[in-house]
């Protein structure tokens, strides 16, 4: 008897005592009340084993005899089966031999007869929380928001930010377009307002770094061999400011400053000459 057939049972029994009402019992052990009458019918005359399904222990009707189990092995231990896995080789019994099994089933029988092992679920990499920089200025973080910053009472805005690393100071504008020009007017702004950083960092989005394109006969080239590409606009002015420029090279490493940029409290900027204030609650 499991723990839910013995939290039934008391259930059942407080109401068989008259401690609570049937509709109370069916309540807790999540029950009709027509079907809390039959089980205390049953209990009346069975006692606690009344409880227990008069199937559990037993064979499945719809399973598969030992016969046609043993028949599958033989099968598909032959060569030409072998390397197939339980999908293919369900399909080749059903199709080839007349032998109809789920999938699951030929993969619980190839289990058994060590003609397929389990493979372990695979473990996606953990990317570890980046600790912060020291100092102040040595890396910032730059990225760019479309969040419904006007909650549709106005224009779609862009919410160019950069963060600092060490401080989490932040330094951001909204934009109509997230263009070069309006990504250069925020490095301008930030300069001078706060100096040069020693490194922005960034996603590889096509304002930072210029997209390849190969011609078809040096695809097969080294990269090594392959012409620079040229840098692009913000790439030529980081480099003329002497700051290094640092590529995010997956989501997880970009979390940081996304998160920092959706805990926003306040904003102010000027769109088209009209002065324009967010807040959160």
């Amino acid at each position: 008897m499991t723990q839910r057939d013995r939290d039934r049972l008391v259930a059942l029994k407080k109401a068989r005592k008259g401690l609570i009402t049937q509709r109370q019992a069916a309540a807790e052990i999540g029950q009709s009340e027509r079907h809390v009458r039959r089980l205390l019918k049953r209990l009346k005359g069975k006692g606690d084993a009344a409880l227990v399904h008069a199937l559990r222990g037993r064979r499945s009707n719809r399973t598969l005899d030992e016969k046609t189990k043993q028949k599958a092995l033989e099968i598909l231990g032959r060569d030409v089966y072998r390397g197939f896995g339980p999908t293919l080789a369900a399909e080749y019994l059903a199709s080839q031999h007349g032998i109809h099994a789920g999938r699951e089933t030929v993969r619980s029988w190839m289990v058994e007869g060590k003609l397929w092992h389990a493979r372990h679920q695979r473990i996606d990499k953990i990317h570890q929380w980046r600790p912060r920089r020291s100092r102040v200025g040595e890396l910032v973080q730059w990225d760019t928001s479309e969040h419904a910053w006007l909650e549709d009472r106005g224009p779609k805005l862009y919410l160019i930010s950069m963060i600092d690393d060490a401080s989490s100071r932040l330094h951001a504008r909204f934009v109509l377009h997230d263009s070069t020009a309006e990504n250069m007017r925020l490095v301008w702004s930030y300069v001078e307002r706060h100096g040069r950083p020693v490194s922005y960092y960034t996603d590889k989005a096509g304002l930072f770094q210029t997209a390849p394109k190969t011609a078809r006969c040096a695809t097969n080239l080294p990269r090594d061999e392959r012409d620079p590409l040229p840098p692009t606009q913000i790439g030529r002015a980081l480099r003329e400011l002497d700051i290094v420029w640092i590529g995010a090279h997956s989501p997880q490493a970009k979390a940081y400053a996304s998160h920092c940029t959706s805990s926003v409290r306040a904003v102010t900027t000027w769109v088209g000459g009209n002065r324009l204030e967010y807040r959160t609650p």
